[in-house]
């Protein structure tokens, strides 16, 4: 018994010393110390630790706040230490990163990929992770991989500096890019393999790829052809059309890239019965109007998407600018039909509260009201709204115009149409240099206001002179001399031009002229100008000028005064300026009379029509036609010499010298005549290299044709000229260039042949 009790009594005084350990291990935080830190402020500290001074505080939470305070991600190693009722806590910086360089890489600018991988967290002054510098490796190869660059190799170097720092270098070894080599198509029975891959972006390597880059594999590119394959087969009736599956592989060497699309056809459906159902608010023949399908049409994806907006149009211009359209499909499998119902939805009936512009520092905010198309507390017309915009965007003053339509607080029936503009520069004080291969150098130098002390007034002073031209003038014009848009202006001009330097009959004319101009609008995009002016013309006919010019002296005197009257109409329906429109069609027709009792009694009258062809997103056809027609009237018998067209040259017959083209003079020199026929066909393209929200650049596929004639008369098809090449325009700060690479296609011995064409600068 007693060894028992001793035992006992012994187990009772151990318990009780490791009681007494475990209680003077919990301690009450008096202070909290940190020790090791250079850069990173003890604030930051105290921001992670799990504990404050006053609280209390064991070792059993010791690795507990060593894991929240890691989680920073600041420090390499940290400890825990305590001295009294002092909690200490000694950390090791992680190093901060010092510099960040790129070597061997040409896809991506250095700039760029700082930003990009500032993003994911490794930038100059961060803190160094190894581990955000793995995930920054991999999202490079990412990068380089949408590029089709699959053999790209990237070493990253971390190189310790003083002050505990790193310098990070990146070595990219880009390699080449891979080419697709092979698309296939399986399954498809309806229609041919070729066919169906000229709806891709992507292709097999052709000799544009050099510019398209469209034989490079790209899965955002690839995902995007799926969805154009799919909707080939859905806008022709195959309502059941599937992409089964789609097979990507790369040869081990990683230069070449195979496609397999796997596709299920189905069967082709019809339209059997088209409704329309909801809330109706026009008559039926309105609406159907609007509809593109009808009853036993092949089913089309398309059509219908088109018939929904146009429903929604329709309703969006009367007020109901939330208006709901769906088009709800019934199939009937056994007889491969479809039964569509439009149903509608017009919703409230939207009124405008207010119109308001933002940005227009400079611009008067009446300049812009008055291109409003949209009313103030009228039904929102979603039509007006957008020709608001883009009469705005067509006056020049702004680079950026946007649009909202919030709702008005507590009023759902109401918005406010919010008019944000970013202004541009709209006066211009020039001193510049041009050249042009008719013309030789232009000096060039102007004061030039567009949007004079911001109320829209356009006013110039101009001064240009060059081997063949020589201007002095002045230009007022104010687009709004009415309240309902009529423009009036005037415009005072001296010109000396010299024949022989353009390349034409040798002789010099010197003309003062004045003019006093107006322009009535009678629809929103149909314009009549008119105007009345007056010139005095001198004509020095040059030691060698051609017979036909000293028999025009000697019939017609050499010194002339004549008043011109000219009248034109324009319909403007283009979406951007003359230079680099893409949409819409132009069409004018003007004539230019010198009146009765004028020393030279002549008229011309010339018409031009283009229009605008959507392709693909990104690229339009553009169809340009010209033809004018002068001759004498009274005592005249032809149209005077200096008044004669002319063709050839990068605005009319590209790839034939500037007015080269025509009848020639008794010299052999080109003399021009009274009719004149010229076409142009262009395919728009994005510019290689540039991005394509850029819109200061542009490059065209062209073929011209046209020639100029003695008279209407002497007309004959055969006589046409023609030409093909590629075209690139600039609106550079110098002003537009143009500059175009042309083949004559038939070009005749004695015609003048220049495939290489260009101009920059521009004359007054």
């Amino acid at each position: 018994m007693k060894t028992i009790s001793y035992k006992i009594i012994l187990m009772l005084f151990i318990c009780m010393g490791l009681m007494h350990n475990v209680y003077a291990a919990t301690f009450v935080v008096e202070d909290i110390r940190v020790e090791g830190i250079q850069r990173i402020s003890a604030g930051t500290v105290f921001t992670y630790l799990p504990v404050k001074v006053g609280d209390e505080f064991s070792e059993s939470q010791y690795a507990e706040t060593i894991r929240a305070v890691y989680k920073s991600g600041y420090f390499n190693d940290i400890r825990l230490e305590r001295q009294g009722n002092i909690l200490i806590v000694s950390v090791q910086e992680r190093p901060a990163i010092a510099s960040i360089t790129f070597s061997g890489n040409k896809e991506f600018d250095n700039d760029e990929l700082k930003v990009a991988l500032k993003d994911i967290g490794l930038a100059e002054g961060r803190v160094y992770n190894k581990s955000v510098l793995d995930k920054v490796e991999q999202e490079l190869r990412r990068q380089y991989y949408s590029h089709g660059k699959y053999s790209v190799r990237i070493q990253s170097t971390v190189t310790p500096l003083e002050r505990n720092r790193v310098g990070i270098g990146v070595d990219v070894s880009e390699g080449l890019v891979a080419k697709i080599k092979e698309i296939n198509i399986i399954g498809n029975e309806t229609y041919d393999e070729e066919e169906l891959k000229k709806q891709f972006e992507l292709t097999v390597p052709t000799w544009y790829s050099f510019f398209s880059k469209d034989d490079q594999y790209s899965k955002q590119k690839l995902a995007a052809d799926l969805e154009k394959l799919s909707s080939y087969y859905l806008d022709r009736g195959f309502l059941k059309f599937n992409i089964d599956s789609t097979q990507v592989s790369i040869t081990p060497d990683k230069k070449d890239i195979y496609i397999t699309i796997n596709v299920t056809e189905g069967e082709q459906y019809s339209v059997e019965e088209v409704k329309i159902s909801g809330k109706l608010l026009y008559p039926d023949d309105e609406l159907f109007r609007s509809v593109q399908v009808r009853a036993g049409d092949i089913f089309s994806r398309r059509a219908i998407v088109a018939s929904t907006d146009a429903l929604t149009d329709l309703m969006g211009n009367d007020g109901y600018a939330f208006a709901n359209v769906n088009a709800i499909p019934d199939l009937d499998e056994e007889k491969k039909t479809v039964s569509l119902t439009f149903f509608i939805d017009p919703g409230r009936r939207i009124y405008v509260r207010r119109i308001n512009v933002a940005g227009n520092s400079r611009t008067r905010d009446e300049v812009l009201r008055r291109e409003m198309r949209q009313i103030e507390n009228a039904w929102m017309s979603t039509k007006d709204v957008e020709r608001s915009r883009t009469r705005l965007e067509r006056l020049g003053y702004f680079t950026e115009i946007n649009v909202e339509t919030p709702a008005v607080p507590e009023n759902p029936d109401q918005v406010d149409v919010n008019f944000s503009v970013t202004e541009q520069p709209s006066g211009q004080l020039l001193a510049g240099i041009g050249y042009s291969q008719s013309q030789g150098f232009l000096l060039n130098s102007s004061i030039s206001q567009d949007n004079f002390l911001g109320s829209g007034v356009k006013f110039g002073v101009n001064f240009s002179t060059s081997e063949a031209d020589e201007a002095y003038g002045i230009s007022y014009t104010n687009p709004y001399y009415t309240t309902d848009g009529i423009s009036r202006g005037f415009s005072i001009l001296y010109r000396s031009r010299d024949g022989e330097e353009l390349g034409i009959s040798d002789y010099t004319t010197d003309v003062l002229s004045g003019k006093l101009n107006y322009g009535f609008p009678i629809s929103e995009t149909n314009t009549i100008f008119v105007s009345l002016g007056y010139e005095n013309l001198e004509l020095k006919p040059a030691f060698g000028a051609p017979r036909e010019i000293r028999q025009f002296v000697v019939d017609n005197g050499d010194t002339y005064d004549n008043v011109i009257a000219t009248a034109s109409w324009v319909d403007d329906n283009r979406n951007r300026s003359a230079l680099f429109a893409d949409r819409g069609t132009y069409t004018s027709i003007s004539g230019e009379v010198s009146s009765p009792g004028s020393d030279l009694e002549y008229y011309k009258i010339t018409a031009r029509h283009q229009r605008f062809f959507p392709l693909t997103r990104n690229s339009t056809l553009s169809l340009n036609g010209e033809i004018g027609f002068g001759d004498g009237y009274g005592d005249l018998d032809d149209l005077p010499f200096y008044e004669h067209y002319f063709a050839g040259g990068v605005s009319s017959v590209r790839g034939f010298e500037d007015n080269s083209l025509g009848p020639k003079d008794s010299t052999g020199e080109p003399f021009g005549g009274d009719f004149r026929l010229v076409a142009n066909a262009e395919v728009i393209l994005p510019m290689p290299f540039v991005s394509k929200d850029d819109k200061a650049w542009r490059m065209t596929a062209f073929m011209d044709a046209g020639n100029v004639f003695t008279e209407a008369g002497d007309f004959d098809a055969g006589d046409l000229r023609y030409s093909a090449g590629l075209g690139v325009r600039w609106l550079s700060p110098f002003g537009p260039i143009k500059a175009s690479f042309a083949e004559p296609l038939n070009d005749k011995s004695e015609d003048d042949v220049q495939n290489f064409q260009f101009t920059f600068g521009s004359t007054f």
